[in-house]
């Protein structure tokens, strides 16, 4: 029997995946053993797996599944979504909005397709603060509303959100009755982890044109960073072809580089999460103060 959907390549962020959760196991278990200290270094790192995982392992799964058959997804759903912290089926509801918008900027009603658009709670047509953006995207997701959002079309896939959800905060309960104080303090790093989720969703999108398809995203073709977060960095090229795997998106970049080039896409030299070192951003800043 086939097991996986497009390629054995993606046993790497299925692996990554379980690893990922072990990690997140061992943070609680091991807690009254380690020293403190080492306990909030391996919160910043916890901090940095959790917008990793969102962005690589979780990203890539919504567009091309990673399983043949359709109860292997369903699981592998669930296992994101007790890593990540937040239901893998509301977060593909979410991003599947992202697309129909593509950080679109608001109509005369002040509205936006896209729910994660960096235009929505801006002015004056400009991309909202980069810090008002990364630190209050958390609380404003409305879970009701995209329950019922999927389950418009999708009753089944809307109540296995909500289980997805009650499974991992059953589970925290779970850590909290094993260890509360270990639980309460890697709080705040949870928070940190999707606050840099959404900081490198804005500069995925910052400079980027939301009326220029070919240039809806901003990519960053660093090796390494594209090696490590499974091509995040073509988010440009993911955009303009959100079905093509992750394996084949720099082989997309070189069929389209001329058009990209024609059109302005905006490129960084600095993955996502540090578009704030970026020099092309900041020339792109000086352009616009002038």
């Amino acid at each position: 029997m086939k097991i996986f959907a497009h390629t054995r390549w993606d046993v790497a962020p299925v692996l990554a995946a379980f690893a990922h959760l072990a990690f997140d196991v061992y943070l609680i278990v091991g807690f009254e053993s380690r020293p403190l200290w080492i306990s909030a270094i391996l919160g910043c790192l916890y901090a940095v797996s959790i917008s990793w995982n969102i962005n690589s392992i979780s990203h890539n799964f919504i567009h091309t599944p990673y399983f043949k058959p359709r109860w292997m997804n369903y699981g592998f759903s669930l296992l994101e979504s007790v890593a990540i912290g937040f239901s893998q089926t509301y977060y593909h509801w979410v991003h599947m909005r992202h697309h129909s918008g593509n950080s679109d900027r608001p109509d005369e009603n002040g509205g936006t397709i896209d729910l994660l658009s960096i235009y929505r709670y801006g002015r004056n047509g400009e991309p909202e603060n980069v810090w008002s953006y990364t630190l209050k995207s958390f609380f404003r997701d409305s879970l009701g509303d995209i329950h019922k959002g999927i389950a418009k079309n999708r009753p089944f896939d809307a109540a296995w959100g909500r289980f997805e959800l009650l499974a991992f905060l059953g589970l925290a309960a779970i850590a909290l009755i094993y260890d509360w104080k270990a639980v309460l303090f890697f709080v705040p790093f949870y928070y940190a982890g999707n606050c840099l989720s959404s900081l490198n969703g804005y500069y995925e999108h910052l400079h980027g044109d939301p009326d220029e398809p070919i240039a809806w995203g901003v990519s960053s073709h660093k090796p390494f960073y594209n090696w490590l977060w499974f091509g995040n960095g073509y988010h440009a090229e993911h955009h303009y072809r959100p079905r093509t795997h992750w394996t084949k998106l720099a082989a997309l970049h070189e069929q389209i580089r001329e058009e990209q080039e024609k059109a302005g896409t905006h490129v960084i030299s600095t993955c996502h999460a540090l578009g704030f070192m970026a020099p092309e951003n900041r020339e792109m800043e000086l352009r616009h103060e002038v």
